[in-house]
């Protein structure tokens, strides 16, 4: 393709803006490949977190038998399956809010005390 005199010739490539960033995107995904990468690695941490609070509705025989399967025995496994329950927790807690109108903080605090009624322990406030 010529260009006459003066005139640049367009680049086939997209634009991506002046910081020149975000760079290559995953392939069939409209978002970078650190966040693509960092994506699965959330969902795999939030699928067996969601399994075992599934199991623990079911019966305890079940939820016994969902920890030993689905809880890692290594140390990095552990840190992604711990992450995996505080994205479950703080998508519920967002449910809650939106559902009941209640501050996240209150929400909370009233866990927090049925806890400590469950487990027998007395409220210290």
């Amino acid at each position: 393709m010529k260009t006459a005199p003066g005139r640049r010739l367009r680049c086939w490539r997209p634009s991506r803006g002046r910081n020149r960033g975000p760079g290559r995107r995953a392939a069939g995904t409209g978002t970078p490949q650190g966040q693509a990468a960092a994506g699965e690695t959330v969902t795999a941490a939030v699928q067996p977190a969601i399994g075992l609070l599934t199991a623990s509705l079911d019966s305890p025989e079940l939820e016994a038998l969902a920890v030993e399967i689905l809880t890692p025995h290594d140390a990095d496994g552990l840190a992604n399956f711990m992450a995996g329950l505080h994205v479950v927790s703080e998508l519920l807690l967002h449910e809650l809010h939106h559902a009941t109108g209640e501050p996240p903080e209150a929400i909370l605090q009233r866990l927090a005390i049925l806890a400590e009624h469950w487990r027998g322990t007395p409220s210290a406030g």
